[in-house]
């Protein structure tokens, strides 16, 4: 249970630690946000984006669908229509637009538009920890990824993350070269591939993720882009597999799309390392209904293959409220010095 329950915590605390500088360089974010990383967004607490609400519809929808993935990807279609509903205050384009279509008819296996934003990247780590059989996973990965984005290269980024998060919750001594190895047995993507080849290198070498960040072109941040996200976070965490503080704090300080870094970092080390190894001042996460209690609670029904568990939807339209009001103000906040 400690692992599959760290993946979920560890998602929720990278979200919400990399929120407050979602957009920003790492130069000005360290600017703006001086002193060690922590809990920022309001009054020394967190709160979480899209990214966790991803993982955890996820999470049901499996909880849902057992092993089937058709019956999952109805699951997850329809817990993607009622979130959308809801007026989350962050929804990325790609899954508008797809969400928007599976209401007006589309099937989950048509739904998706061209698209290779992280939106199915999200969701990929508690499919990998779910899946048993290794081969398995591709069948899950494409019924997820097809709902929202039907490029080749977000089902290739979604496919790598989950064989990652696969071996993060089994591995007793995780080896990074097996990790890609079985990465690269199961991805043909010829541009992730390449990316693969520079996180290789920079493992060999020692190299921090802002050396390998700089070989993608991406100084002012991590982009949205698939093949810029997975990468990253990938070297990351096979860099310090076991240790949380460090994977998470280096995708967060590059910037960018901080809170989807952070997210999907924040999952394979959370997963390598359990919940009970999770720094417990980073849990300084105020949010409901889907607070820390109902998320470990959500681990441990994942863990023993129970039933889904009961969230109260009607609340969160309110809490989607306040939480649109809170970005907003962080936002004019980041208007103003330092620069």
């Amino acid at each position: 249970m400690d692992r599959i329950t760290g993946l979920l915590l560890g998602t929720a605390v990278g979200d919400s630690l990399g929120l407050p500088r979602e957009g920003l360089s790492g130069r000005r974010a360290a600017r703006l946000y001086r002193g060690p990383l922590r809990q920022r967004l309001v009054l020394g607490h967190g709160m979480l984006s899209d990214d966790t609400e991803h993982a955890c519809m996820t999470a049901q929808a499996l909880l849902t669908a057992g092993d089937d993935p058709v019956r999952f990807a109805r699951a997850l279609a329809w817990k993607l229509r009622w979130w959308l509903l809801a007026l989350p205050a962050a929804v990325g384009w790609g899954t508008l637009r797809a969400i928007a279509r599976s209401w007006i008819g589309f099937s989950p296996g048509r739904s998706g538009v061209q698209s290779a934003g992280n939106g199915a990247v999200m969701r990929a780590p508690i499919i990998g920890a779910w899946v048993e059989d290794p081969d398995r996973i591709a069948a899950f990965v494409d019924a997820s990824t097809m709902i929202t984005h039907r490029d080749p290269r977000a089902r290739a980024g979604s496919l790598a993350v989950a064989v990652a998060a696969h071996h993060a919750v089994r591995a007793d001594n995780l080896d990074p070269s097996a990790v890609l190895r079985e990465i690269r047995a199961r991805v043909v993507d010829l541009e992730l591939l390449a990316a693969l080849d520079l996180v290789e290198e920079a493992l060999h070498r020692d190299h921090a993720p802002s050396w390998l960040a700089s070989e993608l072109g991406l100084s002012r941040g991590v982009t949205g882009y698939v093949h810029h996200t997975v990468p990253i976070c990938l070297h990351a965490w096979l860099r310090s597999p076991y240790d949380f503080r460090r994977v998470v704090g280096d995708v967060v300080s590059l910037g960018g799309d901080a809170d989807t870094t952070g997210a999907i970092a924040g999952a394979l080390a959370g997963a390598t390392v359990g919940a009970s190894r999770i720094p417990a001042e980073w849990l300084a996460i105020s949010d409901w209904p889907r607070s820390l209690a109902w998320i470990r609670a959500l681990g441990e029904r994942v863990t023993q293959r129970g039933a889904p568990l009961r969230v109260w939807w009607p609340f969160i339209p309110l809490r989607n409220v306040a939480f649109a009001a809170i970005v907003l103000a962080t936002g004019v906040r980041r208007l103003l010095p330092p620069y």
